[in-house]
């Protein structure tokens, strides 16, 4: 078997297939992230969705024992919407960041990758693979930029010389020793614009994160957000993605290369009374598709909330105010008594304290004694 000539037909091939970047990388043990993410660990700074061991993340031979290259793809996605909505006075508008426009990405490189597993054993029929998009032990970033896909910026992205920060990522193992690529050099030099952007400081330094601090994580969460983020998140009810944002290398950045990722206005930046409201069914039929329904509906309405706190939406009064009485969540009643207080009408406060009176929850009370204090804080 030529595996140079292989490696080049797996080039030409990903070109065919849409993908807009493919590199080689090595195998071997991820040394210098293995002691990255201990610390990290140590420091409390993980988030709790990582899969898998610190052994497993950075060990692909614990994956695919014989494993001797990893492929590692890339594909751009949108910045802008094209003609997107604005938000009103009459109807405020709620945001998913920019990684959950468009059809969700873990099948769509699934599918790619796929495609070229189904290539390269047609080539090589005992060639053993495993694909992992997102989801999967190892860390998509580390073999992007082991792979020479682009450098790990200290916003902890991996930033393409091409798109950006603005890529999807995803690889394939396999037991074919490939030549692998070079890695690019570090970027980002004396820059840390991302560093003074990040609201909450979860940039603790270049390329290290807090998950813990992270907004992206946080609308993420299940539980009630903590009082110290709420005011920071605005608008945004799934993800947050300033730090990407601001990057001098997503300037003027924006790539429509796949059909599957461009936004639909109306679900990428959703109404947000309507959210509040919404059945499972039609969360699943409006919001199913994309990455950012994966926790369910429960962290986007508490975010569509806190959002209505924050335009201090007093059209959405009367809607927060059912939610308050009816719902079963405790969290959700919770929020919604919080974001009755920091919208601050006297039908708002009058509610809140109807409410009090037969509420059982110890957590929610509080949440309503948190809204009935921006009544005295307004009037001092």
């Amino acid at each position: 078997m030529n595996t140079n000539q292989l490696r080049q037909d797996i080039i030409d091939y990903s070109q065919k297939i849409g993908i807009d970047k493919i590199g080689f990388a090595s195998a071997d043990i991820f040394e210098g992230l293995k002691q990255r993410l201990k610390r990290q660990q140590e420091l409390g700074y993980q988030s709790g969705f990582e899969k898998g061991s610190v052994d497993e993340r950075t060990e692909p031979a614990r994956l695919l024992p014989e494993a001797k290259s990893i492929i590692s793809i890339a594909l751009a996605y949108p910045s802008r919407i094209k003609d997107g909505p604005k938000s009103t006075k009459e109807e405020r508008r709620g945001v998913f960041c920019r990684a959950s426009w468009g059809t969700d990405y873990h099948d769509v490189l699934r599918e790619k990758l796929g495609k070229l597993e189904t290539f390269i054993k047609a080539r090589v029929p005992d060639a053993n693979t495993k694909i992992m998009v997102d989801t999967g032990e190892l860390s998509d970033r580390a073999v992007a930029e082991r792979a020479g896909i682009g450098f790990s910026g200290k916003n902890t992205a991996i930033i393409t010389p091409e798109f950006g920060s603005y890529v999807y990522l995803g690889e394939l193992m396999t037991n074919i020793p490939f030549v692998p690529d070079t890695p690019l050099e570090d970027g980002c030099g004396s820059c840390r614009k991302c560093l003074d952007a990040c609201p909450t400081g979860a940039l603790v330094q270049g390329g290290q994160l807090n998950a813990q601090r992270c907004l992206a994580f946080l609308t993420q969460t299940k539980d009630f957000m903590p009082d110290e983020f709420r005011p920071k998140i605005g608008n945004f009810i799934y993800g947050f993605d300033t730090c990407q944002v601001v990057c001098p290398y997503n300037k003027q950045v924006d790539f429509h290369n796949h059909p599957e990722f461009e936004p639909e206005p109306d679900v990428a930046k959703p109404k947000l009374k309507p959210m509040l409201r919404v059945s499972n069914r039609e969360f699943k039929e409006t919001f199913g598709h994309i990455a950012g329904s994966w926790r369910g509906k429960k962290p986007l309405q508490r975010n569509a909330l806190i959002a209505l706190a924050h335009y201090k939406d007093k059209t959405a009064v009367d809607t927060i105010i059912v939610v308050m009485n009816e719902d079963p969540r405790p969290v959700i009643r919770g929020t919604a008594a919080w974001s009755l207080g920091k919208i601050g009408t006297d039908k708002a406060y009058a509610a809140i304290r109807e409410a009090m009176e037969k509420e059982s929850d110890e957590q929610v009370l509080t949440e309503m004694e948190k809204g009935l204090a921006f009544q005295e804080v307004s009037a001092t």
